[in-house]
């Protein structure tokens, strides 16, 4: 049973955001990482911010079992309250960085792993903190299953050239692309918008998007 938490005993400046931590540490549907328990799960949105694109796909797919890891839980309570408010039951909602999801989930058992306008981090230092970096790209490939596949969406060109290049680097076998996402045949799973990317398109904004396989699934069988 969840003990609830009182808003001020959070060590925050903005009363607002206090309020948003508190309200996810009291969702039933909200986890701590060290909160979770393993259990079967199909697809995981890495960097889900409100969790509102996971929520859809859950809604669509009531036979899978859903996860949104972000690091902001004032982000995510949106979705988690979305979720209870509308009885969706097969989401969670984990507050986690993107390097601990290997702490999540068993090796090879995951069917999906979405990356939604992940950051860009511009910098070159910073490369290494982009969510499509190999050391990410290697994690992913640990986690996702025997026909397990990797989706990036992103509004960055430069960002979308280079995680591709990173891809292509890694032996990732890309199988479905698209420089303009809601103007392609791709399926409409792809093209279910996040908060923010709707704000994007209105702005004139083009998504791309990419879906690759890691390069051990594609490798032929060893008989001895």
């Amino acid at each position: 049973m969840i003990t609830p938490v009182n808003p001020d005993d959070y060590i925050i400046t903005r009363r607002r955001k206090k309020y948003k931590f508190a309200k996810f540490h009291n969702a039933t549907n909200c986890y701590e990482l060290d909160e979770w328990t393993p259990r079967p799960v199909d697809v995981v949105e890495v960097g889900a911010g409100t969790g509102l694109f996971a929520l859809e796909l859950a809604a669509r797919h009531p036979d899978w079992q859903i996860v949104a890891v972000d690091v902001k839980a004032d982000r995510l309570q949106k979705g988690a309250y979305a979720a209870l408010g509308c009885g969706i039951t097969n989401i969670s909602f984990i507050r986690a960085r993107a390097d601990q999801i290997d702490q999540l989930f068993a090796p090879h058992s995951l069917s999906a792993i979405w990356l939604t306008f992940a950051d860009p981090f511009p910098r070159q230092r910073s490369a290494g903190r982009r969510m499509s970096h190999p050391t990410f790209l290697a994690t992913y490939a640990r986690l996702l299953g025997p026909s397990g596949q990797l989706c990036l969406k992103h509004d960055n060109l430069d960002f979308f050239h280079w995680s591709l290049e990173q891809l292509v680097a890694s032996a990732w076998r890309i199988t479905e692309l698209s420089f303009d996402l809601h103007q392609s045949t791709l399926a409409d799973d792809y093209k279910i918008l996040t908060t923010y990317e709707t704000r994007w398109l209105s702005e004139g904004r083009t998504t791309y998007c990419v879906v690759a396989r890691p390069p051990q699934l594609d490798a032929p069988e060893i008989t001895q």
